[in-house]
């Protein structure tokens, strides 16, 4: 059973983004954007698709600077030291990251929830979202951007500077148990 999930998750995630990408070369050298900020006129670290991981190493990759946009869990993960999301990646020509704790069907109802745990996460990329499961611990925003989707954080969210907490969203069910505060 475990097995035809894993099958049905990576089939799915494989339609969404082929089918979310209609202009595939223009993605592949879509710039960061085109705002008046410095960081805007930089190319993005990497354009990439989903990675599906079961396991700890391959979490740690997929969060990484190296690795994909999306990072979407199959099981429980639990980690003793500190993760961090860092790098810059496009979905849809804008600047996205997002820890999918969850499987989905073909309608895009969600099968199965996931836990992540680990004692810190670090949120250094842009529009980063946690979504469909509960990250246990706490997490520190260096980016604007971060948002909780239909997601649980078991603890405290802190923002390294005002300015990310202006741009935080905890949108359609998402939800912090701890303080959601500035602490520098």
């Amino acid at each position: 059973m475990r097995k035809i999930a894993a099958i049905l998750t990576v089939f799915t995630l494989t339609l969404l983004i082929g089918c979310g990408n209609n202009n595939k070369a223009a993605d592949n050298n879509t710039s960061a954007g085109n705002g008046g900020n410095a960081a805007a006129t930089q190319a993005p670290d990497a354009v990439t698709s989903a990675s599906v991981v079961d396991n700890g190493e391959a979490f740690k990759k997929a969060i990484s600077k190296d690795g994909t946009w999306i990072a979407a869990t199959l099981n429980d993960l639990s980690f003793s030291e500190e993760l961090v999301v860092d790098g810059q990646f496009i979905n849809k020509e804008k600047p996205a990251r997002k820890i999918a704790l969850y499987t989905q069907d073909a309608d895009h109802n969600i099968t199965n929830s996931f836990k992540l745990t680990a004692p810190k996460l670090t949120i250094r990329s842009e529009n980063t979202r946690i979504q469909g499961g509960t990250f246990i611990g706490d997490v520190y925003v260096e980016a604007d951007g971060f948002a909780v989707v239909n997601a649980t954080i078991e603890g405290n969210v802190y923002f390294s500077d005002a300015k990310y907490q202006a741009t935080y969203s905890a949108a359609d069910q998402g939800k912090v148990t701890g303080v959601t505060e500035v602490k520098q």
